[in-house]
């Protein structure tokens, strides 16, 4: 079954309860999404670093195939 954009946002808030948070579907069809998180946290962490932090908030559905691709983007408050 195909996550919708809320149950990605509840996943990443989990790790991240004050980023701002953008969810995109791709593809128009549940399984190609893309997030834009950006949160102070981040600052002084190189992007590889934030894209993990991100990824391990969502690491179990990816793992289960639920959530079958994310794109994301990540960078800290301007």
């Amino acid at each position: 079954m195909a996550m919708v954009a809320q149950e990605i946002e509840d996943l990443i808030r989990t790790g991240f309860p004050n980023a701002q948070i953008t969810i995109t579907d791709l593809a128009g069809d549940g399984n190609h999404w893309a997030a834009e998180v950006i949160d102070e946290s981040f600052r002084g962490m190189s992007r590889v670093q934030q894209q993990r932090a991100v990824n391990a908030t969502v690491k179990a559905e990816i793992d289960s195939g639920k959530l079958h691709a994310l794109g994301l983007t990540t960078k800290a408050p301007e």
